[in-house]
């Protein structure tokens, strides 16, 4: 195992691994080279890294200051200098930010449950997008939630956490993500096992790392188990030109 990936939880390693090869997938079928990346709320930059290290050019946009001055501590760490820049601000004013059709690829990752209004921030994202561009969005799950309440013993909360119509799950996600104009979805739910297996079971036995993460990876895209994931994570595209 790859000391970077390693150092990852399993869910972090598989959605960055899928992300990736989402992206060289989209790339290959547009004829896509370097993208130009907007992640919106995307903090310290963990994944802008990431992607940064592949090449891409890569704007973060959050509200926080703090965060926003650690992004540029870790790039000046990183071999990505030159290729981040963070921006203060949010989903709200994205468009005003990057401009119509300024990016190739929007990353939305664990952002759009807190915004005021999930169905203007995908329309706004879309605007952004270049034809044919790219989003990845990643959405906490009602399901898991109450779940996790429940177990807990938190039975009130999670009663109170089912009934709430505003929380997401597959379904509405992909109702929103369609009605913004985004085609070619595809889902995946994000740490539907893998959340759930002690880490200290990961680190102890040998080989249990990999084989937790071929089992995640396989029953990813399982309705029954993507609906219990914790998080979806939907890859879309803005139609093309024409």
């Amino acid at each position: 195992m790859a000391g970077p990936r390693r150092r990852r939880s399993v869910s972090q390693a598989y959605l960055l691994d899928l992300l990736t090869s989402q992206l060289e997938g989209w790339q290959a079928s547009t004829g896509t080279g370097v993208c130009d990346v907007v992640d919106v709320g995307g903090g310290t930059g963990g994944l802008a890294i990431a992607l940064a290290r592949l090449g891409h050019s890569v704007t973060v946009i959050d509200p926080s200051p703090d965060a926003l001055a650690s992004l540029e501590r870790r790039t000046a760490e990183s071999a990505a200098t030159g290729r981040i820049r963070g921006v203060q601000g949010d989903a709200g004013n994205v468009v005003d930010l990057i401009g119509v059709g300024g990016a190739d690829l929007v990353v939305c990752h664990r952002v759009l449950e807190v915004v005021d209004s999930p169905v203007d921030a995908l329309a706004a994202m879309a605007l952004v997008l270049r034809p044919g561009g790219a989003l990845s969005l990643l959405v906490s799950q009602r399901h898991a939630v109450v779940l996790s309440q429940a177990l807990a013993g938190h039975l009130a909360s999670a009663r109170r956490v089912f009934a709430d119509a505003s929380r997401f799950d597959v379904d509405r996600v992909t109702d929103l993500v369609q009605a913004a104009g985004f085609v070619n979805l595809s889902l995946h739910g994000i740490g539907a096992i893998a959340d759930h297996v002690p880490e200290a079971l990961v680190e102890s036995e040998t080989g249990a790392y990999d084989e937790l993460y071929a089992l995640e990876a396989e029953i990813s895209q399982d309705p029954a188990f993507r609906a219990m994931a914790p998080l979806v994570h939907v890859f879309a595209q803005t139609p093309s030109a024409g």
